[in-house]
């Protein structure tokens, strides 16, 4: 397919620009990813004095809420941005195949006029599967590495890159405003297990041309040192599995197919079947192993109803949920829920990954269920080298910021000390500190011959996805779920007849706010308060909204004074 044929008709938008000219701007957007390690989607913006030419997206992907006690799944970018500028969206580019990169794509992608998306060949696979499920013909272009391909103004170039999963890049953009390298997650892996060292000859080549910003992932500033080649995790694997007496079980993220795969190749030669646990590590070994990322796996699989047949020694689980989610298989394995599988004394369980910023208690929580069950838990705590981060530490991203050399710096993907820590990094190598840029989400940045300046803040808000749909979860959706967790809920109901008196006494019930022992003193005081309220309005006229509140903030004070909570109250007014 050729791009150039891609761009759609350019028509006029006006931005409020503090400055009018005939020159070329570029204006960077974060809706997600820039602080705050997940949810990454950014806009780049051409510009040609005030009126907007050309966007390109950079990855959609999804967040997970800080409280994963309310019901909510995750979280996904704010486009409402955009909503009057699709016509100048040009194109989605996808840097690798990762939940918080891909995921949002789904839901967003019809709202964004189905643009076309470049993607490598497993990242492609990864989304194609995400939209199985919507019914929707997602137009993926498979990236040419040797290709430059022009949206508009803009022009991108894909560079090879090492990462956590294989098909990692990073991207080079040209426009006529400047030149930008987008950096996201990364490191610099000389011996990957499969695939391809970073292209290091095309991102020099690029620093030479002259770059105006170094867009950089930073979650590994507070790491010294290089990163880990991932080749080092399958020696670690075969010395697990050659003294491990019961069953071999590792978990990771199920995206990182390298590291599944050097674990099957361990099994493979202990002679230890193989079977995968937890929808996404199904789905997504079997997209690898569709387009050759997994070796031969017909002769090693086995199903889970198989597993406890065979002798442990002779078994290898690789199971979803090294994170510590809720219902994984990991999980459900910790807490003896699995249909068919039973951790027994013996079996070593192998976490071969840390734990995501926000979710250390989960992940500890879940290691205590494991080890009193007996199992041999083993986790970069206490054994080194069954885990190499795919991001880089503090010399990855020194001679990253060396081959580039950019006038400007945006550290990406990690939290305000790794924002700090990146900018430390830096200035310790002689750059300005004040062009290295801190930005948090909503911000924008526009690039000029002149230089960079902020530019005006985009509002941007929490996108809620649970079970029942996108954005339905607001903010007093998730202020009740909350007040429910602790304090509980009180439900009451009252009769009325057409001259609004009481068919029956009112009925109350409560659940999660007292025992049974203390409830039915409680509860009668409460019936009577309502009672008193009623009576109280004698003849006057009945406002149900206003005797609803009145009701609601009597109980609320009743149950603080008495118990010293907040339940819940929902008061149900029906006239008969």
């Amino acid at each position: 397919m050729d791009s150039t044929r891609i761009a759609r008709s350019p028509q006029v938008d006006s931005v409020n620009l503090t400055q009018t000219s005939s020159e070329y701007k570029l204006r960077f957007v974060s809706l997600g990813g820039i602080l705050g390690v997940t949810k990454n989607m950014y806009l780049y913006e051409l510009y040609k004095g005030d009126q907007l030419q050309d966007i390109v997206i950079v990855d959609c992907g999804i967040g997970f809420p800080q409280d994963k006690a309310l019901g909510v799944d995750f979280v996904i970018p704010d486009i409402s941005y955009l909503k009057d500028k699709l016509s100048k969206v040009r194109a989605i580019l996808l840097t690798h195949g990762h939940e918080d990169h891909i995921s949002a794509l789904p839901y967003h992608y019809t709202d964004l006029g189905e643009p076309p998306m470049y993607a490598s060949r497993l990242t492609s696979a990864f989304i194609k599967n995400k939209f199985k499920e919507t019914g929707q013909q997602p137009k993926i272009n498979l990236v040419d590495f040797d290709q430059r391909y022009k949206f508009g103004g803009i022009t991108a170039e894909f560079v090879r890159m090492t990462h956590s999963i294989p098909d990692t890049t990073h991207i080079l953009i040209r426009t006529p405003a400047g030149n930008i390298y987008h950096g996201s997650d990364y490191k610099l892996d000389l011996t990957p297990p499969y695939g391809s060292p970073p292209d290091f000859y095309k991102i020099t080549q690029f620093g030479h041309e002259g770059a105006l910003c170094l867009m950089s992932d930073c979650l590994g500033t507070d790491r010294e040192g290089l990163t880990l080649s991932e080749n080092i995790v399958g020696q670690t694997f075969e010395d697990q599995m050659r003294k491990t007496k019961g069953k071999f079980i590792m978990s990771t993220f199920s995206s990182n197919i390298s590291r599944i795969r050097q674990c099957v190749e361990a099994a493979k030669k202990f002679n230890r079947k193989v079977a995968f646990l937890g929808r996404s590590m199904k789905d997504n070994t079997a997209i690898a192993a569709e387009i050759g990322y997994l070796p031969e796996l017909k002769t090693l699989l086995i199903r889970d109803d198989q597993v406890m047949k065979m002798a442990p020694n002779k078994v290898c689980l690789i199971v979803a949920g090294s994170q510590g989610q809720y219902n994984s298989a990991l999980a459900r394995l910790a807490s003896q829920q699995h249909k068919f599988i039973a951790i027994k004394p013996g079996d070593a369980v192998v976490f071969s990954s840390d734990p995501i910023p926000g979710n250390e208690n989960e992940v500890y929580s879940l290691i205590e269920d494991l080890v009193l069950l007996g199992a041999d838990v083993v986790y970069s705590d206490v054994q080194e080298q069954l885990h190499a981060s795919g991001h880089g530490s503090q010399e990855d991203i020194k001679f990253l910021a060396r081959f580039v050399d950019p006038t400007y710096f945006i550290p990406i993907g990690g939290t305000i000390r790794h924002q700090r820590g990146y900018q430390n990094l830096m200035t310790d190598l002689g750059y300005k500190k004040d062009n290295v840029l801190l930005l948090d989400e909503g911000d924008t940045i526009i690039f000029e011959k002149k230089g960079a300046r902020k530019g005006p803040k985009i509002p941007t808000k929490t996108i809620y996805v649970d079970a029942y749909g996108v954005g339905d979860v607001g903010s007093v959706i998730l202020r009740d779920r909350q007040i429910i967790s602790t304090d509980g809920m009180v439900v009451a109901l009252v009769l009325l007849d057409v001259q609004n008196k009481l068919i029956t006494k009112p009925s109350i019930v409560s659940r999660g706010f007292v025992f049974e022992k203390g409830e039915e003193k409680l509860m009668g005081e409460a019936t009577k308060m309502i009672e008193s309220v009623l009576i109280a309005r004698g003849t006057q006229p009945l406002s149900v909204t206003t005797f609803k509140k009145q009701i609601a903030d009597n109980l609320e004070q009743l149950f603080l004074e008495s118990k010293g909570r907040k339940p819940l109250i929902v008061v149900e007014v029906i006239q008969i």
